[in-house]
């Protein structure tokens, strides 16, 4: 897994792309304040707080309720209430001037778990970043568990995907409430002619060759072409012999590289 430096490129290069997501993902809430414009008509402009309800009051209008509202939906809504025998073909604009603080669970393989208060829009790898960065043992998946208004919703984030391939729609907005799990990957142990041998974290994808180089390795007495996998199949002991370097490996599998002889 990525160190925290890579974390925090990948999270500058993908600021830009992001900036859309938090105009139409964001969903407001109590201490928001929104600023409204309607063109060609200043006396309808505001600048108001949304309330503990989940409401703001609004010239014309009087109370309109924004609860877990969009800005492109709370844009939308006023367009429509607004058109409702005030205006023909009213032209609104909103944007939120001041974000609450919000609150987000981050748990499992970050360096600093725990509750995270935030300021306004924040994407998955901004929040990491925030969180201290992976562990060296994170695994390849993350979670995200958001109430969806009609119950619990859970969204599965590849890492893999995210942070080696730059796959920008993993990079998703986070919202207040969340709770964000960071898996831990699993555990192989490699032995015998490696510069460093020992436990090293290995996932679905990683390969014999991968756990060798996490290891530092061959040395130089190694039989690179002898290398064996001991592996617990359906309880029992098997040793899968001279297996070829690209191998996926599985968790808790021993890597037993030999010495050479020749």
């Amino acid at each position: 897994m990525k160190c925290l430096a890579v974390i925090a490129l990948m999270t500058t290069i993908i600021v830009f792309s992001n900036q859309q997501a938090f105009s139409s993902d964001y969903r407001t809430g109590p201490g928001d304040v929104l600023k409204i414009t309607v063109y060609d008509n200043k006396d309808l402009d505001a600048r108001v707080r949304i309330s503990v309800n989940g409401t703001i009051v609004l010239p014309l209008l009087g109370r309109v309720d924004v609860e877990k509202l969009t800005i492109v939906q709370i844009t939308e809504k006023i367009t429509r209430l607004l058109a409702d025998g005030y205006l023909v073909n009213p032209q609104v604009n909103v944007f939120v001037e001041e974000y609450r603080s919000k609150k987000v669970v981050v748990l499992g393989n970050v360096r600093k778990p725990g509750i995270v208060e935030l300021n306004g829009p924040i994407t998955f790898l901004e929040l990491v970043s925030k969180s201290g960065g992976l562990e060296k043992d994170a695994g390849d998946t993350a979670t995200i568990q958001r109430d969806s208004g009609h119950g619990s919703k859970i969204m599965v984030i590849d890492l893999r995907a995210l942070i080696d391939k730059g796959d920008v729609s993993q990079n998703v907005v986070i919202n207040d409430g969340d709770t964000v799990f960071i898996s831990k990957a699993g555990m192989c142990y490699i032995t015998g002619e490696v510069k460093s041998p020992g436990t090293y974290p290995c996932g679905e994808s990683t390969s014999v060759l991968k756990l060798i180089a996490l290891s530092g390795g061959f040395t130089g007495k190694a039989s690179k072409s002898s290398v064996n996998i001991v592996r617990i199949i359906n309880k029992k002991k098997t040793v899968i012999e001279d297996v070829d370097l690209g191998t996926s490996l599985k968790h808790n599998d021993v890597v037993v590289v030999p010495e050479s002889f020749f």
